[in-house]
């Protein structure tokens, strides 16, 4: 018991020290990229290292199974080189048992980190998007889904004599998958300084380059009329221009990684009724309950390739191996979830196979040495 809470507190601090270092790195990195990013716009350094600060969490939390994967690799070196591997393999522990209390802060690790830094990541996130449209005052277009149907916002941004223009407002029942087919839809246009000018209903609306084309059409004219209901207009066809895209539709959906994960469920649910395909969000949903044994299986590779005593030799090889297996893995799991996204693969198959794939091999190496 006393040897496996001195490993588990050798593999914490060891974790510590990597993701401090990793922290104080990529904060002067975010601090230049933010600089450059909002040269001319006035903001002081402390907001640009507020920024930087809310943009760190989100990098630390994707590149963890490296942190974890480094952490082993010094942990294991250290313990090699103060010969304590080759002390405890003499009072008769094999590398399995040892490897137990690593493994089992890896697997704390992993549960804190899902339980704890998910949503702070989603929190700091939406924190460091909203700073950024409120710096860059550049409207943009969003989309919004939940039980009531699908919200939209489309900006014209600012016109040529530098005055706002009109926005529009735009709900809809339901839609197709990528959103560029609107039914049941209605759009309100507000003026800048006079609010709402306009309201158009319409039973569907595609979107085509440049332009809403609107069938069964209802339209009210709000802004110059005494009697809205009057003056209304029902027209079989209408074109309303828009400055909206597939893509940009598509990206305003937001990454998975903004939704915490116990909203995850509804939020999936939300958008399988409103007609889109959730198959993003739910691979990363599986991923995200992968991520412990992720870390457990980074803790194995480092195992097999560095719990050698140092007398051996070839430290710094083995050290270079270690690192291309972790950063192998972490590629693979990087394109399972691309083909998850993709529907290329099954979610599960997606989500799960990488890190079952990064548990069993180094766990078979670690065998065949201990049978040897």
């Amino acid at each position: 018991m006393t040897l496996a809470l001195y490993l588990s507190w050798r593999f914490a601090k060891s974790f510590l020290i990597v993701a401090a270092s990793f922290w104080g790195i990529l904060f002067l990195i975010d601090i230049v990229e933010e600089i450059r990013h909002f040269a001319g716009d006035g903001l002081s350094l402390a907001q640009i290292g507020v920024l930087a600060a809310l943009k760190i969490p989100e990098t630390l939390y994707h590149i963890l199974p490296l942190i974890v994967m480094l952490s082993a690799v010094a942990l294991f070196i250290a313990l090699a080189r103060s010969s304590e591997l080759v002390v405890i393999r003499a009072a008769g522990r094999s590398a399995l048992r040892m490897l137990v209390a690593p493994m089992g802060v890896a697997l704390i690790l992993g549960l804190l980190a899902l339980l704890i830094g998910n949503p702070l990541v989603s929190a700091t996130s939406k924190r460091y998007d909203a700073l950024l449209d409120h710096y860059k005052l550049d409207g943009g277009s969003t989309v919004s889904i939940g039980r009531e149907g699908v919200w939209m916002r489309q900006s014209a941004g600012v016109g040529a004599n530098g005055q706002a223009q009109a926005q529009a407002v735009i709900h809809a029942a339901r839609a197709n998958s990528d959103a560029t087919t609107l039914y049941d839809v209605t759009f309100l246009i507000f003026d800048p300084e006079r609010g709402p000018v306009r309201r158009i209903n319409a039973s569907t609306a595609q979107l085509a380059p440049g332009e809403w084309r609107l069938s069964g059409v209802k339209d009210w004219p709000l802004g110059s009329s005494t009697n809205p209901e009057r003056d209304a207009k029902t027209e079989a066809k209408l074109t309303l221009p828009s400055d909206l895209t597939e893509a940009r539709i598509r990206d305003s959906f937001g990454k998975p990684s903004a939704v915490p994960i116990w909203q995850l469920p509804s939020f999936i649910a939300s958008l399988e009724g409103a007609g889109f395909s959730a198959r993003r969000h739910l691979v990363w949903f599986h991923m995200e309950l992968a991520l412990p044994v992720m870390l457990i299986a980074m803790v194995l590779i480092a195992a097999s390739f560095t719990m050698d005593p140092a007398r051996s030799g070839g430290t710094g090889l083995k050290v270079l191996l270690a690192l291309g297996a972790g950063l192998g893995l972490f590629f693979l799991r990087n394109i399972a979830q691309v083909l998850g996204d993709n529907g290329e693969i099954p979610v599960l198959l997606a989500a799960w196979a990488p890190p079952v794939i990064g548990l069993l091999l180094p766990l078979a190496r670690l065998l065949h040495r201990e049978d040897g």
